[in-house]
């Protein structure tokens, strides 16, 4: 009883993370490039939306999980086009995209709430998934799980083993002396800014196509924010933003036992996991942790090529 407890917690604590993985990956490599996106719970919605309405139209979810992704980034195109090209204020125009996206995926939506679709299915690996405990946690999710683990390997290895990862870091750094080099600083940024869309509309898929197979409006509920957090949290490392993302997932899932537990307003129990992430946040930016948070220079300073 207890074993069967503890492989049904660990796998909810998998699933309440993987959106935030998604969206705070996506967000580090904007941030890495030296852009600032604030955005990410709009994008978030977007995808979310798009990903359901897709996907209950076409009867098919991994029309639904692509569609998501380019509702992302589609987003993500629109606060580049804004603020790398028009030279628009990245902190203003990113609080704008939110509030757009909120609004937007409400407005798209309003024809589907109260419909379901049918969860992704679980991937069932041969000699794996029939493991006791560690079976049904670790090899029994379905695919978007484990393209998000996927996707912060490749992120890492990207960042620092590849020469585009290397001249992304150095746009984030020093903008002005990566373009004395000749690289080409505004094309990284949109490109940069548009993989992080993209990962923040699969991470809103993940949301209405797996954890809870349904749309409902504003069902983010300030995830999008808690990615941004994580980004910080992480110190712009791939690999600590998981640890951070699996962390942040366990406090949401234990808050929503521990409701059962105390006698308390179940609300009190809901701001666990943003009073968690103002708590770490303020630790690690007063405390001896200070110095680990190396962020890149040029995070959301604005560059204009001279020539």
């Amino acid at each position: 009883m207890i074993s069967e407890s503890i492989v049904n917690i660990s796998a909810a604590v998998i699933s309440a993370s993987t959106p935030l993985l998604f969206a705070a990956t996506g967000e580090l490599v904007v941030e890495r490039s030296g852009v600032l996106n604030l955005g990410v719970e709009g994008m978030m919605l977007m995808g979310a939306v798009t990903g359901f309405a897709v996907a209950v139209s076409t009867g098919n979810p991994m029309l639904g999980i692509l569609a998501a992704a380019v509702a992302g980034a589609a987003l993500a195109l629109v606060f580049a086009a804004l603020t790398l090209t028009l030279m628009a204020n990245q902190v203003a125009t990113g609080l704008a995209l939110t509030i757009f996206g909120i609004g937007l995926s409400a407005l798209l939506g309003s024809g589907f709430v109260g419909q379901t679709v049918p969860a992704l299915p679980k991937l069932a690996l041969p000699g794996l998934s029939s493991l006791p405990v560690v079976g049904p946690v670790l090899f029994g999710q379905d695919g978007l799980v484990y393209l998000s683990v996927a996707l912060t390997a490749a992120t890492a290895w990207f960042l620092k083993r590849t020469r585009p990862g290397m001249m992304l870091r150095a746009v984030g750094e020093s903008a002005e002396s990566a373009h004395s080099l000749g690289l080409p600083v505004i094309r990284i940024r949109y490109l940069a800014t548009l993989f992080g869309g993209a990962a923040a509309g699969l991470g809103g898929a993940f949301l209405s196509l797996s954890y809870t197979p349904m749309w409902m409006e504003g069902m983010t509920s300030g995830r999008g924010w808690i990615a941004l957090a994580l980004v910080v949290f992480g110190s712009w490392r791939p690999w600590r933003v998981l640890a951070g993302a699996y962390l942040f997932g366990g406090v949401t899932i234990l808050q929503l036992h521990a409701q059962g537990i105390f006698s308390l307003p179940a609300q009190v129990f809901s701001m666990l996991p943003y009073l968690a992430t103002i708590a770490v946040l303020t630790i690690i930016s007063a405390g001896p942790w200070r110095g680990r948070l190396t962020a890149p220079a040029a995070l959301g300073k604005p560059f204009r090529p001279s020539v």
